[in-house]
């Protein structure tokens, strides 16, 4: 008999409304026996159905609920919300290189599918998504016929989940690096050592963006594989590119290369330390990003991850000449966007100039927001101009 979660009395409405976790301690008692990452049904406290989903005993997310129609055959689910997924971005315009599956905001919770060309990356980061691998990856055959899969579930929350971290080709053949096609660059992207599944694709749209405000000479901060720099590159007098990882940096004069750019330089530091000492030798730049990587993974860390935002925000604001541009994000969904507001706002401040913002932007359409599940809603993108008092 397969599991079935009953609630306690008043912990349905969240989870009615849509969102898909039920958590450990939501729960009043469970009836039935099956093997863990099996498809259970939850009901109310009243035996009201909700919804099915992967139960995990391990994980303080006991439910990851991606039914509420009744349905029990979940591979046909998985392979028809693939396939709904993809059909949604492609009837956007993107054809290239995009997410394809966007886990909870696309009904297929812990699964991360991108693609790359004819390449795709993935992660599989619950129990229940793991165990229907195979299925996953059929289904992705069928719908994408790709040259290669990779997997990239080396992703601390694995262990929370009670699995190990993994990469490996599961399909076919995947180079070392694949050449993919974004705002019109050329971009190389290794999917077996760059960031998250390769690269940050909810980004896109944001790198476009930068056009408009890269005039002169434009620093790109935390610059990874050169996004950000390759675009400002177009419209920029200079970009000096600036990361901690010499593998990354290399990826940048990789990319500057294939377009033939002769206006980017690459500086291996830590951004904070450099910061402050273009600060102190009086070094100003017309424009400069900050695009670093998620400060806090947990809740209780926002605050000092707040304090890690406002000690680089105050910095550039400073380094910023009479009109420059500030392009500003945070990636962590655990900071707000009232919260990371609020943290420029105090920046600004300290730095003693004046500050006006100029756009919000956020994740790219192809990474969409589930309204009932906040935490889908992650990237922070702010453009701010900064002035002399």
């Amino acid at each position: 008999m397969s599991y079935e979660i009953y609630l306690k009395k008043g912990e349905e409405k969240r989870i009615e409304d849509g969102h898909p976790w039920v958590y450990a301690n939501e729960v009043a008692r469970i009836v039935g026996k099956d093997k863990n990452g099996s498809l259970s049904t939850v009901y109310t406290a009243d035996g009201r159905y909700i919804g099915s989903g992967f139960i995990n005993h391990a994980s303080k997310i006991l439910v990851r609920i991606f039914i509420r129609d009744g349905r029990t055959d979940c591979d046909a689910v998985i392979a028809e919300r693939i396939h709904t997924a993809n059909e949604r971005r492609r009837n956007l315009g993107y054809d290239n290189c995009y997410r394809a599956v966007f886990a909870e905001a696309d009904s297929l919770p812990a699964l991360i599918v991108d693609k790359y060309g004819d390449y795709l990356s993935v992660q599989l980061l619950s129990l229940g998504i793991y165990q229907h691998k195979s299925v996953i990856i059929k289904a992705l055959i069928d719908e994408f016929a790709p040259k290669g899969i990779y997997e990239r579930s080396d992703v601390a929350v694995r262990k929370k989940e009670g699995l190990p971290e993994e990469t490996g080709l599961l399909y076919g053949e995947v180079p070392e690096w694949v050449e993919i096609t974004e705002n019109g660059l050329r971009m190389a992207v290794s999917l077996r050592q760059g960031q998250k599944t390769g690269y940050f694709l909810d980004q896109k749209e944001n790198r476009a963006a930068i056009r408009r405000y890269a005039k002169g000479e434009v620093l790109d901060c935390f610059c990874n594989s050169g996004g950000f720099a390759l675009n400002a590159a177009t419209t920029a007098e200079g970009v000096t590119a600036v990361d901690a990882s010499e593998f990354a940096l290399s990826n940048v004069n990789l990319n500057a290369e294939l377009n033939g750019f002769g206006n980017i330089k690459t500086v291996c530091a830590d951004v904070f330390e450099l910061l402050r000492e273009y600060k102190s030798s009086d070094k100003q730049f017309d424009c400069i990003i900050l695009d670093p990587p998620a400060f806090t993974k947990t809740a209780h860390e926002a605050q000092d991850a707040l304090r890690g935002y406002a000690d680089i925000n105050t910095l550039a604001m400073k380094l910023l000449k009479n009109d420059g541009y500030l392009v500003t994000c945070s990636c962590s969904h655990h900071v707000s966007q009232a919260a990371f507001e609020k943290m420029l706002s105090d920046a600004a401040h300290r730095s003693g100039r004046s500050v006006q913002c100029i756009e919000v932007r956020s994740q790219a359409p192809d990474h969409p927001t589930l309204l009932e599940a906040l935490e889908t809603h992650y990237l922070k993108c702010f453009v701010l101009r900064v002035s002399d008092k």
